[in-house]
């Protein structure tokens, strides 16, 4: 990949996270890139494109830090399943945390068929089925069950703390995600 071409797309995720994607035009984009119109669509032939790789590179980083920590710090499936919410505050409350970016794109998207909210639905439910196996590797009988509720209590702890930072709504959900987890694999 061109490093121009990468720098475009932080500015881009940085911009979109922190001003909202339909708030922030592509003249912005170049001007804080420090790069021209013509070069921008060199790598995206338009801003929907440029959006759809903000949202694939920031699920695919999000994805393999959780996944590297999950593996580094646990070995036993169980294990990786009872620390999951220790990284998941760990991201929310680092200074960092600007959001979970397929759930703010959903929003600024809400039509069905458009291809943005089309990515945030599948990226929504690749995140889900990553918890379905973290819980089914971990004997959980109802794994479905339990990666819906998990995720619900992450994106819904996420979208508190992006509203107000420090809301503590994370600690809360964590509480919550250990009695089901730990219901989960009772047998």
């Amino acid at each position: 990949m061109s490093l121009l071409r990468d720098k475009i797309l932080l500015v881009a995720s940085d911009l979109f996270q922190t001003r909202g994607i339909n708030s922030t035009g592509v003249d912005t984009i170049v001007a804080v890139a420090g790069t021209t119109k013509m070069t921008l669509y060199k790598y995206f032939n338009s801003k929907e494109t440029l959006i759809l790789e903000v949202l694939k590179k920031g699920h695919l980083d999000f994805q393999g830090w959780l996944s590297d920590q999950l593996t580094s710090h646990s070995k036993k499936p169980s294990e990786k399943l009872k620390k999951l919410f220790d990284f998941i505050e760990e991201w929310v409350t680092s200074p960092d945390y600007r959001g979970m970016a397929f759930l703010k794109a959903s929003a600024e998207f809400p039509e069905e068929d458009n291809a943005i909210h089309r990515l945030s639905a599948s990226q929504s439910e690749q995140f889900r089925h990553y918890l379905e196996e973290l819980a089914k590797d971990a004997g959980v009988k109802d794994s479905e069950g339990l990666a819906l509720q998990l995720s619900l209590l992450i994106e819904g702890a996420m979208q508190a703390e992006q509203i107000k930072r420090g809301s503590g709504a994370i600690k809360y959900a964590k509480k919550a995600a250990k009695i089901l987890i730990d219901s989960a694999l009772t047998p």
